[in-house]
């Protein structure tokens, strides 16, 4: 009795922890493009036009929504200036086929107009494959209040 009693915590300890495996680890390219496109936005980076669908659809938290040529002549005339994202978790990551869809929350520092602002946001990311590259699609953000 004391084995067969053994036997199921340790299986039931064993599949507890499988459930919670994180799902950043699922896919290292997807994730290395996620690094490098909070990477690209915070050091204000060209290189992020590389990450981009050309029909990728930004939803800010303040209600705007940018097209990829929106987005661009914001981004080099530095209207918004980010001093720090840093990723708090990815807490859902799910794949189809060439597609993602990635939930995660950041916090984000810098300035809009020379206005400090520091918020944390919820992200939904779509990312698509292409030719072995991870571009963001389509990203929605939320503020998370206090």
């Amino acid at each position: 009795m004391k084995k067969l009693s053994l036997f199921i915590l340790l299986f039931s300890f064993t599949f507890w922890s499988c459930q919670h495996i994180k799902p950043a680890l699922k896919d290292e390219k997807l994730v290395e493009s996620i690094r490098l496109l909070d990477r690209y936005l915070q050091n204000n980076d060209d290189n992020i036009t590389h990450i981009l669908c050309s029909d990728v659809s930004f939803g800010h938290s303040n209600g705007w929504v940018q097209n990829l040529d929106d987005f661009k002549k914001d981004f080099s005339s530095k209207k918004v200036v980010y001093k720090e994202i840093r990723q708090l978790e990815i807490s859902e990551l799910k794949k189809y086929k060439n597609m993602a869809s990635v939930r995660r929350k950041i916090k984000v520092l810098g300035s809009y107009k020379n206005q400090d602002f520091e918020l944390n946001l919820a992200l939904l990311e779509i990312w698509k494959k292409k030719n072995s590259v991870w571009k963001l699609w389509s990203r929605q953000s939320v503020e998370i209040k206090p």
